[in-house]
């Protein structure tokens, strides 16, 4: 059975950090690009990073570059989203996602990150 649990959302001030958690299970973790995505309500889901499974290549949505980073450790079957200065604007639903890189993804359940005052 294939899972992806998300952990490390929650309320935080402006310009504070929080490191999301994603660890999956059923498949070949090491195997799959990871990525990360979030929603807000009546908008459709945007892509915020994903890092291959080959060289820990990454990429960032830009306006998340040089606050995010996305990591990943095959030996805990985890994928990390480290996410500082936070902004209002980062409010969202955050979902974990693996790709085959052809047709095959599995999507998390999603945390809530809300960035408030």
């Amino acid at each position: 059975q294939v899972q992806l649990v998300e952990s490390g959302g929650g309320l935080v001030q402006p310009g504070g950090s929080l490191r999301l958690s994603c660890t999956a299970s059923g498949f070949t973790f090491s195997t799959y690009v990871m990525r990360w995505y979030r929603q807000v309500p009546g908008k459709e889901r945007e892509l915020v990073a994903l890092i291959l499974h080959i060289g820990d290549n990454t990429h960032y949505a830009d306006s998340v570059k040089g606050r995010f980073t996305i990591s990943r450790d095959n030996s805990k079957n985890t994928v990390y989203l480290q996410m500082s200065s936070l902004k209002p604007k980062d409010t969202a639903v955050y979902y974990c996602n693996a790709w085959n890189g052809i047709k095959t993804e599995y999507w998390g359940q999603g945390t809530q990150v809300t960035v408030s005052s």
